[in-house]
Parts: structure tokens; C-alpha cells; sequence
């Protein structure tokens, strides 16, 4: 798998995961939306950790400039 992840892309990623990661566990939300705050907090953060992101690959985008 190549990079197709850019660093700013990275970093929006990272920071965007965690704040969804930490509503459900402050209690800010629950229920059902909490699950999928969950799912997406995951992909978010393993998108910014590993630099591949699977619909960028499906759509032919790149972000990365290393590529």
C-alpha cells in the first residue's frame, strides 16, 4: 500500500478521530450515534496513522506529495 495520505490531510484525520473518540466517552452523546462516533473515530485515526486511505485509492485521489 503506498502513502496516499498528505501530512495536513494527517493531521485533520488524527485530531478529527479523537474528538469523536472522546464525545461518546464524556457523555456529550450516546445511544446509537455513540457507535458510530466510535467506527468513526477508528477510521479516521488508522487513515492518519498508516497514510492509506481506501476511498482515496477507489477514487484515484492523492494528497500525498511523495507519492
Amino acid at each position: 500500500m503506498t502513502p496516499n495520505v498528505g501530512s495536513a490531510d494527517r493531521i485533520i484525520r488524527i485530531v478529527l478521530g479523537i474528538i469523536a473518540g472522546v464525545l461518546p466517552l464524556t457523555g456529550v452523546v450516546g445511544g446509537t450515534l455513540s457507535t458510530v462516533l466510535y467506527v468513526a473515530a477508528a477510521a479516521l485515526v488508522l487513515t492518519g496513522v498508516f497514510r492509506f486511505c481506501g476511498l482515496y485509492a477507489l477514487f484515484g485521489m492523492n494528497t500525498c506529495k511523495t507519492a
